[in-house]
């Protein structure tokens, strides 16, 4: 698709603003960069490439020497803004691909002194694995594709493949170094403002990080939760330091969005909830500094579908509701009261329908069978992931019930119980034992150091009970008991809270300058 002006048609203010782009860039000044990058370049996109490409590399190759690195970014810049604003042809995906592999082997291979905004490097990997996503699901769309277009697909099979892909992100890290640096200083400077010399390059190192949260996501998008986590190390999500609060906003939620969709999926679901505790909060804090930034409505769509597999969360582990923040709590049951009660009564169309809207965009990382286009499906992946959700909905399905009428006994005959319930005692018993297995879940804990797949089976349940005999007549009996120590663990979690609320309104008062006090009244004259 051609521009207003016509492919080859460079406007003298673009010419200018590529001018100023290189020169800044072999000048490493960053603040005029970022100002061009943030500023600049989507104010021209808008004025002047609304609905089509910027022009092409080569007619602006002259004004930078033919300067390959710049060659490279100024086509990453080129890719990007296509894929924004046109439907990209096969074509384009391969020579993007083509781009980023120069690119990145360039940085990896090469003896790069350049220093880039922080915001470009992340925007350079969230768009390589935007396109990489993208891809996939362009491919499984064989039904309307002519045989032409087909053929042309399977001499593709190298571009955007899974293992190529992972590759240059394992690259990125281990070039970097950056596991070893997160070892030694928790990565407290990694992307602090000025932390790097005039004379040392921020490429690899930010690159190497925001490498590492990539590799979480592909993984999450293709299924493999365990793989992705476990690809975070060194990282630590539950311990609450420097590092995270000063990774850029859309970095910082994307970690903790595949992360916790990771652990639902996995059946954590305190830790599932406790990510996003986390990142819910933080939302919350910092999204009224952001309302004109262009990720802006990407950060609330984010929101809303954290706040919808927190619904999920909460509905099949409704014990991890003591570990919320009271305005994610509050938040949460504004937004999802009716479909909690819902979910609590058994009722499955909720559970579907929060985790369609809260799930990644699933990818099959296999290319579709090219003899049987019509046979190709591109949400596929997508019904997998939500039928073995669903499944594990149904395996707790009528346990709620169960719990109820278990709360309104100390002790109850199984075959009292059974009646109830309506069901046959053998049911019963099974049932029994599901709510017993599911009171147990996995959790991470401290002693599993910074592997975010470490940790131990911990009860979750409010009420504890077993199956004995009674001694008068030798029935079954259902013997039920509160939890030992659940009872003050929650009054702990509350008290602790709200002494940390008040230490903070206190300092916050304390801060506050004393204001000069008032003179006093004159005395009112007597009479």
């Amino acid at each position: 698709m051609e521009g207003p002006f016509g492919s080859d048609f460079v406007p003298d203010i673009v010419k200018q603003f590529v001018v100023y782009l290189y020169r800044h860039i072999r000048e490493r000044n960053i603040p005029e960069i970022q100002s061009m990058y943030e500023i600049s370049f989507p104010k021209l996109s808008e004025r002047y490439f609304k609905n089509g490409p910027w022009p092409a590399v080569d007619l602006v190759s002259d004004l930078v020497d033919q300067d390959h690195v710049f060659r490279l970014l100024y086509n990453e810049l080129y890719f990007r803004h296509l894929f924004a604003k046109t439907q990209p042809s096969l074509r384009a995906r391969c020579e993007s691909w083509d781009n980023y592999c120069e690119l990145f082997g360039v940085i990896l291979h090469g003896n790069v002194n350049m220093q880039l905004p922080v915001p470009w490097l992340w925007d350079m990997v969230d768009e390589f694995l935007y396109q990489f996503q993208s891809f996939c699901q362009f491919r499984a769309k064989l039904a309307h594709k002519s045989a032409e277009e087909i053929e042309l697909l399977k001499d593709c099979d190298k571009v955007w493949a899974l293992l190529d892909v992972l590759n240059v992100l394992q690259a990125l890290v281990d070039k970097s170094g950056i596991v070893a640096s997160l070892e030694v200083d928790g990565g407290a400077a990694l992307l602090a403002s000025g932390g790097y010399p005039a004379n040392v390059s921020n490429v690899l190192p930010v690159l190497g990080f925001f490498s590492l949260l990539g590799q979480l996501r592909v993984h999450a998008l293709v299924g493999d939760y365990a793989t992705g986590l476990s690809a975070l190390y060194p990282l630590n999500l539950f311990e609450r330091r420097g590092l995270f609060t000063s990774v850029l906003p859309p970095a910082h939620i994307s970690l903790f969005y595949y992360a916790s969709f990771s652990y639902l999926a996995l059946r954590r679901y305190s830790d599932a909830a406790a990510c996003l505790n986390i990142i819910l909060s933080y939302v919350a804090r910092v999204k009224a500094f952001h309302a004109r930034n262009a990720a802006y409505e990407q950060m609330l769509k984010k929101n809303e579908q954290m706040y919808a597999l927190l619904a999920c969360a909460v509905a099949l582990c409704p014990a991890v509701q003591k570990g919320l923040d009271e305005g994610v709590l509050a938040q949460l049951r504004e937004k999802y009261a009716d479909k909690l009660a819902r979910m609590a009564r058994g009722d499955e169309g909720p559970y579907e329908e929060l985790f369609s809207y809260g799930c990644p965009k699933f990818v099959s990382p296999a290319p579709p069978s090219f003899d049987n286009p019509q046979a190709a499906n591109v949400q596929e992946a997508f019904r997998q992931q939500l039928s073995s959700f669903l499944k594990e909905v149904r395996a707790c399905a009528g346990l709620p019930l169960l719990k109820q009428y278990l709360l309104l006994y100390s002790s109850i005959s199984v075959a009292k119980l059974a009646s109830l319930l309506e069901m046959d005692e053998a049911a019963l018993r099974q049932a029994l034992m599901a709510l017993k297995n599911k009171n147990y879940v996995m959790a991470w804990d401290a002693s599993a150091g910074n592997d975010m797949t470490g940790g131990s089976f911990v009860s979750v349940a409010d009420i504890d009970f077993f199956i004995d005999a009674d001694p008068a007549t030798g029935a079954e009996l259902v013997i039920v008991k509160e939890a030992v120590s659940t009872r003050g663990q929650v009054e702990a979690e509350v008290l602790s809270r709200h002494i940390a609320k008040l230490q903070a309104i206190t300092k916050e008062l304390s801060a506050q300058p004393l204001l000069p006090a008032a003179p006093a009244p004159a005395a009112a004259p007597a009479y």
